[in-house]
Formats: C-alpha cells, sequence, structure tokens
C-alpha cells in the first residue's frame, strides 16, 4: 500500500519551492498527497518564490532557477491544491478557561480531540509543515496545528518542517509542562544571518510588515534546551537535520533533499542525519 502524506500549507503564503521538494519526491515513490490549511482556504504560493529574477536580500542572489519557478508555477497554478482540508473543521478548538461551563467543555474538548486527532494519525503516514513567511500568520501559534503535530509525534510518525514552519514544532507543546517536543532534539532552520531587514511579505497584507516578527534561530536554540541543539549551518549551501521524528530544512535549496530523506525515514528506518 502507497504512503499517505498530509501536508499543511499557510493561506497567507507559502514558499513555492518549499512545497515542490517534498511533492516530487513523494510523487516519484506513488505516495498519495492530501493538502491542509488552517480555515480551508486554497493555499497560494508568494510571488517573489515564482520569480527567478527576485535577488533575495539576505544571500544578495537569486534563490530561485528558471526551472524551479516554472515546477512552482505549475504546482501552484494545478488543480491539486484545491479543496484543501480545514483544521478549523477537523480538529476542536480548546475552550477558554473563563467559559462559564469550563470543566464540561475540557472534558468534552479532551474526547473530541483524541478522536479528531487518532483519525488523522490512523490516515496519514507523515505530516509536512510548508515554510515561507506565511506559516508565521497562520501556522506557528496555531492550536489546532500544535494538537495535530503532538498526535502525529506520539504515534512516531515523521514530521517534515521547512523554514519558518519549523517554528510550529518549537511551538508544539503539552500544556502541563510547557515544554516544547523539539527539547533535547537536533534542529535546523532559519538563521538570523538569513532573515530579512525589511519587507517580509504575506498575502494579503497591504503594508511592509519588516523583519519577521520573531527571530526563528532564538527560538529553536531555546526549545532544543541544553541537550540539543540548533544548527544554522550558515556558509553551507544546503542544511536539512534528521533527528526522529522530525526533518527540519533550513530553507529554499533544502526543500528537495528534505523531500528525499523524508522518503528515506518513511522506507529505510532513518532516524538520524546531518548532525
Amino acid at each position: 500500500m502507497s504512503k499517505r502524506i498530509l501536508i499543511v500549507l499557510s493561506e497567507r503564503g507559502y514558499w513555492g519551492e518549499e512545497l515542490v521538494g517534498p511533492v516530487e519526491a513523494f510523487d516519484a515513490r506513488g505516495y498519495r498527497v492530501t493538502f491542509a490549511t488552517a480555515n480551508g482556504a486554497r493555499a497560494r504560493a508568494l510571488p517573489p518564490s515564482l520569480d527567478p529574477e527576485y535577488i533575495d536580500p539576505p544571500l544578495g542572489r537569486s534563490v530561485t532557477t528558471r526551472d524551479m519557478a516554472r515546477r512552482a508555477a505549475e504546482l501552484d497554478a494545478s488543480a491539486r491544491l484545491d479543496n484543501p482540508l480545514s483544521l478549523s473543521e477537523l480538529i476542536p478548538e480548546r475552550p477558554y478557561y473563563s467559559s462559564l461551563n469550563h470543566l464540561r467543555e475540557l472534558e468534552a474538548y479532551h474526547r473530541d480531540l483524541a478522536r479528531a486527532a487518532g483519525d488523522l494519525v490512523a490516515s496519514f503516514d507523515g505530516l509536512v509543515l510548508v515554510g515561507g513567511s506565511g506559516p508565521i500568520v497562520d501556522m506557528a501559534n496555531n492550536e489546532r496545528l500544535h494538537e495535530l503535530v503532538l498526535a502525529f509525534a506520539a504515534a512516531d510518525r515523521p514530521i517534515l518542517a521547512e523554514c519558518y514552519g519549523v517554528a510550529v514544532l518549537a511551538f508544539a507543546r503539552d500544556l502541563e509542562t510547557r515544554a516544547s517536543i523539539l527539547w533535547g532534539k537536533h534542529v535546523t532552520g532559519h538563521p538570523k544571518e538569513y532573515d530579512y531587514k525589511d519587507g517580509t511579505g504575506f498575502l494579503g497584507a497591504d503594508f511592509n510588515f519588516g523583519p519577521p516578527p520573531y527571530p526563528l534561530e532564538y527560538i529553536l536554540r531555546d526549545a532544543t534546551g541544553p541537550d540539543g541543539a540548533f544548527h544554522g549551518n550558515v556558509g553551507r549551501e544546503t542544511s536539512v537535520i534528521v533527528d526522529f521524528p522530525f526533518i527540519t530544512a533550513r530553507s529554499t535549496p533544502d526543500s528537495v533533499p528534505a523531500g528525499e530523506l523524508m522518503v528515506e525515514v518513511l522506507e529505510s528506518g532513518l532516524r538520524r542525519y546531518g548532525w
């Protein structure tokens, strides 16, 4: 039976190559891919990610080849991304502690969550969190997505996170302990050197957001704790870390090897790579 992969995309814009890399690796193996977004809206690629002439300010060069721009544009325009699953419809929302009947509502929430998360974990062999600037808005602090990540991790299902999608892992926490599931793990992600100083963009925003609202590297260094580590690998062309069940990818050029490594994790039992 072919593997089944759930890919979560931002409704505020994903980076084209960071979707192409994993999807092409999965397609080559005959995997079945399903897409999801926060509220079921169709995801769209960030325009700079489809433009081979766009110069990435931190790197001072284009990060998208003409061939990759074409492949990303074709996937972005395809019907494959139509009608994604809605996390807001699939996964219940934790009640406010100020609700009038909080105890009963919390009990119902945990029952519904166990059923919903269990159904999703049973339906998919792996989870992918695609990067870009959009995840800063609707994925990083999405409690429903956190619960999905916690469920996949508890079931020992691999989770691939790219670029700012790695922030989801840092913030996915059991509310009893408040410790990140990355505690003691080795990860990579967007390093400080790669962050924009100005012009971070989101679909649907008509103003200059400036730099990213948080430095992901610092969050990941804190989330992994003294027994884990953040690996920026600045100066190296690619950076992908496997510390099972997590596969983390730094940025755009890491999406192709990240997809290939996810396949290796699923088919060959790879549990450690890159550190």
